[in-house]
Protein backbone atom coordinates (compact mmCIF):
# COMPACT_ATOMS: atom_id res chain seq x y z
CA UNK A 1 0.00 0.00 0.00
CA UNK A 2 1.29 3.75 -0.80
CA UNK A 3 0.11 6.81 0.84
CA UNK A 4 0.42 10.11 0.23
CA UNK A 5 0.62 12.59 2.99
CA UNK A 6 0.32 16.69 2.90
CA UNK A 7 -1.00 19.32 5.25
CA UNK A 8 -2.59 22.76 6.22
CA UNK A 9 -2.39 23.60 2.78
CA UNK A 10 -4.74 27.10 3.81
CA UNK A 11 -6.93 27.29 1.03
CA UNK A 12 -7.32 31.04 0.80
CA UNK A 13 -8.36 33.84 -1.96
CA UNK A 14 -6.48 36.76 -0.30
CA UNK A 15 -2.59 37.31 -0.69
CA UNK A 16 -1.20 36.98 2.84
CA UNK A 17 0.66 40.56 3.70
CA UNK A 18 4.14 38.44 3.97
CA UNK A 19 3.71 37.31 0.47
CA UNK A 20 4.45 38.69 -3.11
CA UNK A 21 3.71 36.77 -5.37
CA UNK A 22 0.34 35.66 -6.80
CA UNK A 23 -0.74 33.26 -3.59
CA UNK A 24 -4.24 32.04 -5.15
CA UNK A 25 -2.29 31.21 -8.42
CA UNK A 26 0.66 29.35 -6.49
CA UNK A 27 -1.86 27.17 -4.19
CA UNK A 28 -3.37 25.96 -7.42
CA UNK A 29 0.09 25.14 -8.54
CA UNK A 30 0.66 23.35 -5.80
CA UNK A 31 -2.23 21.56 -5.48
CA UNK A 32 -1.86 20.17 -9.25
CA UNK A 33 1.87 19.52 -8.65
CA UNK A 34 0.48 17.18 -5.52
CA UNK A 35 -2.24 15.64 -8.05
CA UNK A 36 0.49 14.57 -10.76
CA UNK A 37 2.86 13.36 -7.84
CA UNK A 38 -0.19 10.94 -6.55
CA UNK A 39 -0.91 10.08 -10.60
CA UNK A 40 3.19 9.59 -10.85
CA UNK A 41 3.26 7.26 -7.71
CA UNK A 42 0.39 5.65 -8.18
CA UNK A 43 -0.33 5.93 -4.74
CA UNK A 44 -3.96 4.03 -3.00
CA UNK A 45 -4.70 6.67 -0.80
CA UNK A 46 -4.79 10.48 0.53
CA UNK A 47 -4.20 11.89 3.44
CA UNK A 48 -4.41 15.37 4.73
CA UNK A 49 -3.56 16.93 8.55
CA UNK A 50 -6.35 19.35 8.82
CA UNK A 51 -6.72 23.22 8.18
CA UNK A 52 -7.51 22.54 4.27
CA UNK A 53 -9.17 25.79 3.92
CA UNK A 54 -7.58 29.14 5.72
CA UNK A 55 -11.30 29.75 7.19
CA UNK A 56 -14.71 27.96 7.53
CA UNK A 57 -16.56 29.89 4.87
CA UNK A 58 -14.31 30.10 2.32
CA UNK A 59 -16.10 31.55 -0.87
CA UNK A 60 -17.58 29.43 -2.99
CA UNK A 61 -15.88 30.61 -6.09
CA UNK A 62 -12.34 28.63 -4.21
CA UNK A 63 -14.54 25.53 -3.26
CA UNK A 64 -14.85 25.25 -7.00
CA UNK A 65 -11.92 26.11 -8.61
CA UNK A 66 -10.47 23.24 -5.94
CA UNK A 67 -13.26 20.59 -5.91
CA UNK A 68 -12.27 20.64 -9.47
CA UNK A 69 -8.76 19.50 -8.73
CA UNK A 70 -9.88 17.01 -6.60
CA UNK A 71 -11.77 15.22 -7.93
CA UNK A 72 -9.04 14.50 -10.43
CA UNK A 73 -7.01 12.39 -7.81
CA UNK A 74 -7.36 8.62 -8.61
CA UNK A 75 -6.79 8.12 -4.90
CA UNK A 76 -9.63 8.83 -2.38
CA UNK A 77 -8.81 11.50 0.24
CA UNK A 78 -8.66 10.89 3.71
CA UNK A 79 -8.77 14.26 6.34
CA UNK A 80 -8.76 15.38 9.77
CA UNK A 81 -10.71 18.80 10.54
CA UNK A 82 -8.72 21.26 11.85
CA UNK A 83 -9.13 24.42 14.08
CA UNK A 84 -8.99 26.99 10.59
CA UNK A 85 -11.87 24.50 9.25
CA UNK A 86 -14.59 25.30 11.97
CA UNK A 87 -16.26 28.15 13.19
CA UNK A 88 -14.63 29.29 16.67
CA UNK A 89 -12.63 26.48 17.46
CA UNK A 90 -15.81 24.26 17.98
CA UNK A 91 -15.45 20.86 15.90
CA UNK A 92 -19.30 20.45 16.41
CA UNK A 93 -19.69 23.39 13.62
CA UNK A 94 -17.67 21.66 10.85
CA UNK A 95 -21.04 20.50 9.20
CA UNK A 96 -21.99 23.86 8.81
CA UNK A 97 -18.53 24.91 7.02
CA UNK A 98 -17.43 24.15 3.56
CA UNK A 99 -15.40 21.49 4.56
CA UNK A 100 -18.15 20.06 5.84
CA UNK A 101 -19.51 20.63 2.56
CA UNK A 102 -16.96 18.71 0.26
CA UNK A 103 -17.61 15.63 2.89
CA UNK A 104 -20.73 15.06 2.35
CA UNK A 105 -20.73 15.48 -0.90
CA UNK A 106 -17.91 13.02 -1.05
CA UNK A 107 -15.01 14.89 -2.51
CA UNK A 108 -13.29 14.76 0.67
CA UNK A 109 -14.05 11.71 3.80
CA UNK A 110 -13.36 13.15 7.06
CA UNK A 111 -12.51 10.48 9.53
CA UNK A 112 -14.53 10.57 12.40
CA UNK A 113 -14.38 6.79 13.22
CA UNK A 114 -12.20 3.74 12.62
CA UNK A 115 -11.51 3.48 8.91
CA UNK A 116 -10.02 0.02 7.55
CA UNK A 117 -8.13 0.59 4.16
CA UNK A 118 -7.02 -2.67 2.57
CA UNK A 119 -4.58 -2.90 -0.59
CA UNK A 120 -1.70 -6.02 0.11
CA UNK A 121 -1.70 -4.54 3.90
CA UNK A 122 -4.55 -4.04 5.99
CA UNK A 123 -4.45 -0.33 7.82
CA UNK A 124 -6.59 0.88 10.58
CA UNK A 125 -6.96 4.83 10.14
CA UNK A 126 -7.91 6.71 13.01
CA UNK A 127 -7.76 10.33 13.45
CA UNK A 128 -7.43 13.40 16.48
CA UNK A 129 -9.17 16.32 15.13
CA UNK A 130 -8.75 20.08 16.68
CA UNK A 131 -10.22 21.02 19.93
CA UNK A 132 -9.47 23.90 22.01
CA UNK A 133 -7.92 21.89 24.57
CA UNK A 134 -6.58 18.96 22.95
CA UNK A 135 -2.96 19.54 24.27
CA UNK A 136 -4.36 19.85 27.79
CA UNK A 137 -2.64 16.68 29.58
CA UNK A 138 -5.94 15.47 30.65
CA UNK A 139 -6.38 15.18 27.01
CA UNK A 140 -3.57 13.21 25.73
CA UNK A 141 -5.24 10.83 24.81
CA UNK A 142 -6.36 11.63 22.14
CA UNK A 143 -3.18 11.86 20.75
CA UNK A 144 -3.13 8.06 21.98
CA UNK A 145 -3.91 4.28 20.01
CA UNK A 146 -4.54 1.80 22.26
CA UNK A 147 -5.71 -0.61 20.12
CA UNK A 148 -5.57 -1.87 16.49
CA UNK A 149 -7.54 -4.82 16.21
CA UNK A 150 -6.13 -7.23 13.45
CA UNK A 151 -5.03 -4.49 11.25
CA UNK A 152 -1.55 -5.14 9.76
CA UNK A 153 -0.72 -1.45 10.27
CA UNK A 154 -2.68 1.61 12.37
CA UNK A 155 -2.32 5.04 10.95
CA UNK A 156 -3.63 8.28 13.51
CA UNK A 157 -3.78 11.90 12.39
CA UNK A 158 -3.67 14.41 14.56
CA UNK A 159 -4.05 18.22 14.25
CA UNK A 160 -2.47 19.58 17.16
CA UNK A 161 0.54 20.86 19.07
CA UNK A 162 2.31 17.39 19.00
CA UNK A 163 6.07 18.43 18.48
CA UNK A 164 9.22 16.28 18.62
CA UNK A 165 10.92 19.17 21.41
CA UNK A 166 9.58 21.43 24.41
CA UNK A 167 8.77 25.16 22.38
CA UNK A 168 10.02 28.45 24.02
CA UNK A 169 6.61 29.58 24.35
CA UNK A 170 4.46 28.54 27.36
CA UNK A 171 2.17 27.60 25.23
CA UNK A 172 0.13 24.26 25.43
CA UNK A 173 1.30 21.67 23.35
CA UNK A 174 1.93 17.73 23.83
CA UNK A 175 5.60 16.24 23.15
CA UNK A 176 5.84 12.77 21.61
CA UNK A 177 8.22 11.65 24.44
CA UNK A 178 4.75 11.94 26.20
CA UNK A 179 2.63 9.43 24.06
CA UNK A 180 5.33 6.71 22.75
CA UNK A 181 2.93 4.08 24.18
CA UNK A 182 0.47 4.73 21.53
CA UNK A 183 0.09 0.89 19.33
CA UNK A 184 0.24 3.51 16.06
CA UNK A 185 2.78 2.35 13.86
CA UNK A 186 2.61 6.05 12.19
CA UNK A 187 0.81 9.22 13.99
CA UNK A 188 0.98 12.06 11.53
CA UNK A 189 0.96 15.68 12.83
CA UNK A 190 -0.41 18.89 11.32
CA UNK A 191 -0.97 22.45 13.05
CA UNK A 192 2.83 23.29 13.59
CA UNK A 193 3.77 24.71 10.28
CA UNK A 194 7.58 24.27 10.45
CA UNK A 195 6.84 20.64 11.31
CA UNK A 196 9.35 18.82 12.43
CA UNK A 197 12.34 15.92 11.76
CA UNK A 198 10.45 12.09 11.24
CA UNK A 199 11.32 10.35 14.25
CA UNK A 200 11.33 6.43 14.71
CA UNK A 201 10.47 5.59 18.44
CA UNK A 202 11.04 1.86 18.87
CA UNK A 203 9.12 0.85 14.86
CA UNK A 204 6.65 3.60 15.59
CA UNK A 205 7.02 6.96 13.34
CA UNK A 206 5.83 10.19 14.23
CA UNK A 207 5.83 12.80 10.60
CA UNK A 208 5.37 16.17 10.30
CA UNK A 209 6.39 17.62 6.92
CA UNK A 210 5.06 21.10 7.46
CA UNK A 211 2.17 23.38 5.78
CA UNK A 212 2.35 23.30 1.97
CA UNK A 213 2.88 27.23 1.99
CA UNK A 214 4.80 29.59 4.07
CA UNK A 215 2.47 32.80 5.54
CA UNK A 216 4.42 33.59 8.42
CA UNK A 217 7.35 35.84 8.07
CA UNK A 218 9.74 34.05 10.60
CA UNK A 219 13.10 32.66 9.66
CA UNK A 220 12.20 29.65 10.44
CA UNK A 221 9.61 29.80 7.64
CA UNK A 222 12.21 32.09 5.38
CA UNK A 223 14.47 28.47 5.57
CA UNK A 224 12.20 25.79 5.22
CA UNK A 225 11.26 23.60 2.31
CA UNK A 226 7.67 22.71 1.16
CA UNK A 227 6.89 19.28 1.41
CA UNK A 228 4.90 15.91 0.92
CA UNK A 229 5.35 12.52 2.40
CA UNK A 230 5.21 9.31 0.43
CA UNK A 231 4.39 6.20 3.03
CA UNK A 232 4.94 2.86 1.71
CA UNK A 233 3.62 -0.01 3.89
CA UNK A 234 4.65 -3.99 3.02
CA UNK A 235 5.66 -6.09 5.41
CA UNK A 236 7.82 -2.93 6.53
CA UNK A 237 7.71 1.29 6.59
CA UNK A 238 9.30 2.96 4.07
CA UNK A 239 8.95 6.97 4.64
CA UNK A 240 10.03 9.31 1.38
CA UNK A 241 10.03 12.91 1.65
CA UNK A 242 9.30 15.00 -1.51
CA UNK A 243 10.10 18.79 -2.11
CA UNK A 244 7.42 20.33 -4.14
CA UNK A 245 8.95 22.05 -6.93
CA UNK A 246 6.53 25.03 -7.22
CA UNK A 247 7.16 26.07 -3.77
CA UNK A 248 9.80 28.82 -5.25
CA UNK A 249 12.60 30.12 -2.90
CA UNK A 250 11.83 32.14 -0.34
CA UNK A 251 13.10 35.24 -1.65
CA UNK A 252 11.29 35.10 -4.55
CA UNK A 253 8.14 35.16 -2.62
CA UNK A 254 7.86 35.87 0.76
CA UNK A 255 8.85 39.93 1.67
CA UNK A 256 12.38 39.57 3.12
CA UNK A 257 11.13 43.26 5.01
CA UNK A 258 8.10 42.39 6.99
CA UNK A 259 10.66 39.20 8.51
CA UNK A 260 13.67 42.48 9.06
CA UNK A 261 10.59 44.49 10.87
CA UNK A 262 9.70 41.02 12.84
CA UNK A 263 13.53 40.63 13.76
CA UNK A 264 13.96 44.25 14.75
CA UNK A 265 10.84 44.51 16.67
CA UNK A 266 11.61 41.20 18.91
CA UNK A 267 15.41 42.63 19.38
CA UNK A 268 13.91 45.59 20.88
CA UNK A 269 11.11 43.85 23.18
CA UNK A 270 14.28 42.10 24.64
CA UNK A 271 16.30 44.85 25.02
CA UNK A 272 13.37 46.22 26.97
CA UNK A 273 12.73 43.14 29.16
CA UNK A 274 16.36 43.09 29.26
CA UNK A 275 16.60 46.66 30.80
CA UNK A 276 14.05 45.58 33.69
CA UNK A 277 15.34 42.62 34.98
CA UNK A 278 18.82 44.67 35.25
CA UNK A 279 17.05 47.77 36.81
CA UNK A 280 18.17 47.49 40.40
CA UNK A 281 18.26 51.32 41.19
CA UNK A 282 14.92 52.62 40.43
CA UNK A 283 13.98 55.46 42.90
CA UNK A 284 10.55 53.88 42.89
CA UNK A 285 7.89 50.61 42.77
CA UNK A 286 5.09 52.02 41.12
CA UNK A 287 5.18 50.46 37.27
CA UNK A 288 4.38 54.16 35.47
CA UNK A 289 7.33 55.63 37.54
CA UNK A 290 9.66 52.48 36.52
CA UNK A 291 8.62 53.22 32.97
CA UNK A 292 9.60 57.05 33.38
CA UNK A 293 12.62 55.48 34.19
CA UNK A 294 13.67 53.37 31.67
CA UNK A 295 12.36 55.63 28.93
CA UNK A 296 15.42 57.70 29.71
CA UNK A 297 17.49 54.54 28.14
CA UNK A 298 18.08 56.32 24.65
CA UNK A 299 18.64 52.84 23.01
CA UNK A 300 15.01 52.19 23.40
CA UNK A 301 12.49 53.88 20.75
CA UNK A 302 9.17 55.43 21.42
CA UNK A 303 7.11 52.77 19.61
CA UNK A 304 8.31 50.29 22.03
CA UNK A 305 8.17 52.56 25.15
CA UNK A 306 3.97 53.51 24.60
CA UNK A 307 3.53 50.16 23.81
CA UNK A 308 4.95 48.81 26.98
CA UNK A 309 2.64 51.57 29.07
CA UNK A 310 -0.73 51.02 27.22
CA UNK A 311 -0.34 47.04 27.74
CA UNK A 312 0.10 48.15 31.72
CA UNK A 313 -2.51 50.77 31.11
CA UNK A 314 -4.60 47.65 29.54
CA UNK A 315 -4.07 45.13 32.60
CA UNK A 316 -4.57 47.66 35.04
CA UNK A 317 -8.43 48.21 33.52
CA UNK A 318 -8.64 44.42 33.28
CA UNK A 319 -8.05 43.95 36.98
CA UNK A 320 -10.27 47.11 37.78
CA UNK A 321 -13.27 45.66 36.19
CA UNK A 322 -12.73 42.57 38.26
CA UNK A 323 -12.31 43.97 41.67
Amino acid sequence: MKLLYFTDSHLRVTNPKNRTDDFYQTLKNKMNEILEISLEEDVDYILHGGDLFDRPDTPISLVTDFSQIFQKFKAPIYIVSGNHDIFGHNPSTVHRTMFGLLDSLGVIKMITDKVILKKDVTVQLTSFPYTIDMDNPHNREGYIVRDKGNADYAIHLTHGFLIDKKPPEMIPHTLISDITDTVADVTFGGHIHYGFKTLNVDGKYFINPGSIVRISNSLSEFKRKPKIVILELTDEINVREINLKTALPAEEVLDRSEIEHHKFKTQQFNDFKSTIESSSNLRSFDVFDILVDIAKNENISKEVRDEAIRRVESKQIEGADYN
